[in-house]
Parts: structure tokens; sequence; C-alpha cells
């Protein structure tokens, strides 16, 4: 270990990018960052690499402005002040980022992995932490209306202030379709979810709220037609019986859900299960040095939650840290003894 700054910039995307760490961890969303914190404060010296061109991963990139629940010490707050929380704690130690660097390559090389990613930047670390999530996410498309894409339909809301004073049609059954219903319903002109079933795969409670609310429900319907004159105008959605109802529309929500897709990590020589890594209890892949932690990880009794992930992130860096240099404790003590 070097206890050190990475070596190498490592923030740009240009080619020639040569970075030397104790640690890469890829993926820049909260696992990522949480255990970049983790690392630093181990001691190690600390790359993150993300394909995408910000950090935050697929809370930044897909819903920054809802709410999240469920991560200990905050009792509601919003996915990009959580980003930018994590971040600011992982700063303390000075990571090198390289965003917009999407690794398409492990190759062992000795006491180590070397790293390379499709931007042409090289990095040699001592062990290697995934945590890129669900991997590569694409989102369903809406049978009809794709010609109307940045014209009105979206596949998520990364800014909801973008939609104030509209009116918008929700597609969807899942969480994120009602969840954006609600989170727009202050500041839309009008907002109308649209669901091709009668039943909701969303959770329980947030059912339970949209019907309380002031969003009009159309189940069970289908979008039939989306048109507008440069812009959307207007949705026609059907029922299974041939009721059809014109919907008003400047902006059309499609929230169908997204198709996963691992990219280059299947090539990476690891023992997957479910399309994710499977892992050992100190979070170490079958490959040695490559550890996972995150929704990319997978073990017998997995839950899958933001808060989980910063355990396991925690963990494989003890493990790694100790890989590293045999005389560091697995056991650190606690962050308030330093």
């Amino acid at each position: 270990m070097t206890g050190l700054p990475a070596t190498g910039t490592g923030t740009g995307t240009g080619t020639g990018t040569e970075v030397s760490v104790d640690l890469l961890v890829i993926g820049a969303g909260p696992t990522g960052l949480y255990g970049a914190y983790y690392a630093g404060f181990r001691g190690l010296s600390v790359a993150v690499a993300d394909a995408l061109p910000e950090v935050g991963g697929q809370i930044a990139a897909l819903y920054p402005e809802k709410f999240i629940y469920d991560v200990a010490g905050f009792p509601a707050v919003r996915g990009q002040d959580l980003v930018d929380r994590l971040a600011e704690q992982a700063g303390r130690w000075n990571p090198a980022y390289l965003l917009g660097h999407g690794v398409t390559g492990l190759d062992d090389a000795g006491e180590g992995i070397v790293a390379t990613t499709d931007a042409g930047a090289r990095i040699t670390a001592g062990a290697v932490l995934v945590c890129g999530g669900i991997g590569n996410f694409i989102p369903r498309e809406l049978p009809v209306g794709s010609e109307y894409l940045g014209r009105g339909l979206r596949y998520f809301v990364p800014r909801l202030n973008e939609l104030a004073g509209q009116d918008v049609v929700v597609v969807g059954g899942g969480d994120s379709a009602l969840d954006w219903a609600l989170s727009l319903e202050p500041i839309a002109s009008s907002v109308t979810l649209v669901h091709r079933r009668t039943r909701f795969r969303a959770h329980e409670r947030t059912v339970e709220q949209v019907h309380a609310s002031s969003v009009r429900v159309l189940t069970p319907y289908e979008v039939e037609k989306v048109s507008g004159d440069g812009p959307v105008s207007e949705v026609v959605v059907a029922s299974a019986d041939g009721d059809r109802i014109t919907l008003p529309a400047r902006s059309v929500v499609a929230a169908l859900g997204f198709i996963a897709d691992l990219g280059p990590i299947e090539q990476w020589g690891l023992e997957l299960r479910r399309r994710r890594i499977l892992v050992d209890p100190t979070m170490r892949s079958s490959r040695e040095r490559v550890f996972a932690a995150g929704d990319i990880a997978d073990y017998d009794g997995k839950v899958s939650l933001i808060s989980i992930g910063f355990g396991e992130a925690a963990l494989a860096v003890n493990h790694i840290a100790a890989l590293l240099d045999p005389a560091c404790s697995i056991t650190p003590g606690h962050s308030s003894d330093a």
C-alpha cells in the first residue's frame, strides 16, 4: 500500500492516461463512492472509473430529484444530494476519477491488475473493486411514438423542473413510474398515469399515495398514438374493450423498465450467477484480486439495498487492505479513533 494519492491525473477522457493505485473502483455510483472513501480511510490510494460522464451512477443519471427513504441517517434524501454528500466524503482522500472511461479489460500483472478503458486509459492497481450496479442499462422503448424522443417523449426525468407547468402522461406500473407521477404532481399542470394492467408492480404504499393524489390513473389502458406538430401535443390511450381517451400532453414519460447489459464484465473470467458477480463472504470474486460490492455482487441471502452496498464495500476494502499488506488488520477499529 502506498497510502498516497494516485499517480497520474486520471480525470480526463483523452487517450494516454496512465494511473497507478492500490485500488481501482469500477463504478462511481453510491457503493463505488463509499468504497473510494473507505479505501482512503484504510490508507489506500484509489482511482474510480465510470463510463458515465459524472459521478452518481444510476441515481444521478435516472432520478437525481427523487427522494430515497432507506439510507441510514436520512429520513429522506434526494438522489443528487446523496451523491453530492458521498462525493464530498470520498474527496477527503483525493481519489483519481476517470469519468467517461468504461473499463473494457482486466489483465493480471504480477502482483496486481492492469485495467484498460475504452477511452485509452491504463490503470495499474493492486486490486479491483467492481461496483458496477446493474451494468449498462437501456430503457425499454414505448412501442409507439419513438419519433418524438427528445421532443416530449423521454424515458427518465433527471430534472423535475423541466416539466413544470406541463400536462404530463406517465406510462408504466413500477416504482419509477409512480414515483415520478407523485413527484411531478405538485409542479405539473396535470399528471396522468397510464398502465396496461389493473395491478401495479410498485410498492403498495406508493400505489395508495397515487390513488389518494390528484394524479389521474387510467388502467388497464395502453398508449395507442402519440402526436403533435413538432413537439408532442396529445396522446391517445385505448383499453382492451376499445374505449379511447385523448389526453393533452407536452411530455410523455415512458417508465417501462430497463434492460441490463453486463457488457465487458462477462469477458473478465468471473463466475457469474443471475447475471451478477458471485462473491465469497469477503466479497472476493472467483478471480484473484477482484472483488465486488453493491447490486453487481451476488451471494446466498443477498438483498439489494444502497445501505447494504455500503457495508459490502467496507467489508471488501478491509479484506483488500489485508491482501495488499499482510501486516494490515482486517478490523481497523472505529473512524472516531482516527
